[in-house]
């Protein structure tokens, strides 16, 4: 079974359709946004950026298209077989995908990749181009944020913005490891922005350790307050 449902031709029908649903939630979801005003500079301008939300709320991330269109923007996405699919869906809305994953002491081909990876989104976001980044994917723990986007960030010296996202109604599966959430079309959605964050050039271990327990702390925040503006019960 998993086989099969890692063969290319499953994995491109999968892509489509979470493509499609994407594309759906985006067009037909009233979407507001708060604190907007905090990523204009970016967004008009040639900086790089990077930009965070949590991985349980994938199938809600095109709320956010209008803003990174306006920019050079492609997707940090593990090369797993769930990755495979997301990386498909993206793509169909103009974001392709950076692979990089996560490798094991002593892994020694996984930990070239990661690093060759890392620096391919490095450069992208130095040269102005912006990041999607799920920094607790691809297998948590949900909602708090992996040192990878902090290295990304600390190399590039380009800006983060955290955007927490929620719709009404939605589904939430609560059995998955992210709890991720399916909004219904026709509902209401929100977005909430805090930024920009920086990582020092110089960031020791300590330093990177603080940032990370603060940023997941602030993602989480804002992802409650896009939860009260759509009327989402607390969970």
């Amino acid at each position: 079974m998993k086989a099969f449902l890692r063969s290319d031709a499953v994995q491109a029908v999968l892509g489509w359709l979470l493509g499609t649903y994407l594309r759906i939630i985006l067009s037909t979801v009233r979407w507001r946004h708060e604190n907007l005003a905090c990523v204009e500079p970016v967004l008009a301008g040639d900086s790089g950026a990077i930009a965070l939300f949590w991985h349980g709320r994938i199938p809600l991330c095109l709320a956010t298209a209008p803003q990174w269109w306006r920019k050079r923007t492609r997707a940090l996405i593990s090369p797993s077989s769930d990755g495979e699919f997301i990386a498909r869906a993206l793509a169909m809305s103009g974001f392709p995908a950076i692979r990089v994953s996560s490798a094991k002491t002593g892994d020694t081909e996984k930990m070239r990749q990661a690093i060759a990876a890392i620096r391919e989104a490095t450069n992208w976001v130095r040269d102005g181009g912006a990041l999607v980044v799920t920094p607790d994917g691809p297998r948590g723990p949900n909602e708090a944020i992996a040192p990878g986007a902090l290295q990304i960030a600390r190399r590039s010296g380009q800006p983060v913005f955290l955007m927490g996202i929620a719709a009404n109604p939605a589904w939430q599966v609560a059995s998955t490891w992210d709890k991720v959430l399916f909004a219904a079309p026709f509902g209401r959605g929100a977005v909430v922005w805090d930024g920009p964050l920086h990582v020092p050039a110089d960031a020791n271990e300590a330093t990177v350790a603080a940032l990370i327990e603060d940023w997941s702390r602030r993602l989480s925040a804002a992802t409650r307050r896009a939860e009260i503006l759509v009327g989402r019960p607390a969970h």
